[in-house]
């Protein structure tokens, strides 16, 4: 069973959380950071959010419709080719990693097992990371890949929320069940965040939710970063 707890804010706090992820994510946003082994990362700096995903679940169009970017985060080709963790500096408050997708049928054996050594040694010891968010497609069925890529955060004991993608694909019913069933996942699960966020790239769905939620683990703005 999960182990959160949540508590609805009242209007007045929505709004207000809704406008600091306005303003965080209306700052300025830029790759600073690619890392193809462990001993390639970065020195610990902000709190880091880091965004997972199954090959072409939509992970590069959700991350720029987030910090409103036609091309910030780029899709690989190849899906299995790239292993880089791909840093991003948001306004110095918060850094955004995207990991490599996973669940590639393609990929040989050996690239599958490395990818999971290198990804669980990076969510079990980076001591900045704050929160993954899980990406699965809101259009097709919870994969086993999807399965292990939640134990494995179980084992790493890292929070993680999963936001379901692409929903402007499915109409309101089968939307709802779908969120239902997933939340059910979630809750058999202890680092799982227990709210699922329905978003999509195409239409803005779930974007300001996000950015708001984000915000919340972001460092406080200084003079310099404000905006109006």
């Amino acid at each position: 069973m999960s182990e959160f707890v949540t508590q609805q804010p009242s209007p007045e706090e929505e709004e207000r959380l809704r406008e600091a992820g306005r303003l965080l994510f209306a700052g300025p946003c830029d790759f600073f950071f690619g890392a193809q082994k462990l001993e390639q990362l970065p020195p610990p700096g902000a709190p880091e959010i880091a965004f997972a995903g199954r090959s072409n679940v939509g992970k590069s169009s959700l991350i720029n419709a987030l910090t409103g970017r036609k091309a910030l985060a780029r899709a690989s080709s190849e899906p299995g080719r790239t292993k880089q963790l791909n840093f991003f500096d948001l306004g110095g408050r918060l850094t955004l990693v995207d990991m490599p997708g996973y669940g590639f049928a393609k990929a040989a054996k050996d690239v599958k097992e490395d990818w999971q050594g290198m990804m669980f040694a990076y969510l079990r010891g980076r001591p900045t990371l704050q929160r993954v968010i899980l990406l699965l497609d809101a259009r097709i069925e919870i994969k086993a890949s999807d399965r292990e890529i939640m134990a494995l955060l179980d084992r790493a004991a890292v929070t993680f929320e999963i936001v379901l993608t692409k929903c402007d694909a499915l109409r309101p019913g089968p939307l709802e069940a779908k969120r239902a069933q997933v939340a059910d996942l979630a809750a058999q699960h202890p680092a799982a965040y227990p709210q699922i966020l329905l978003t999509s790239s195409e239409n803005g769905l779930g974007m300001p939710e996000l950015r708001a939620g984000l915000a919340g683990l972001a460092l406080p703005p200084t003079n310099e970063t404000v905006l109006s």
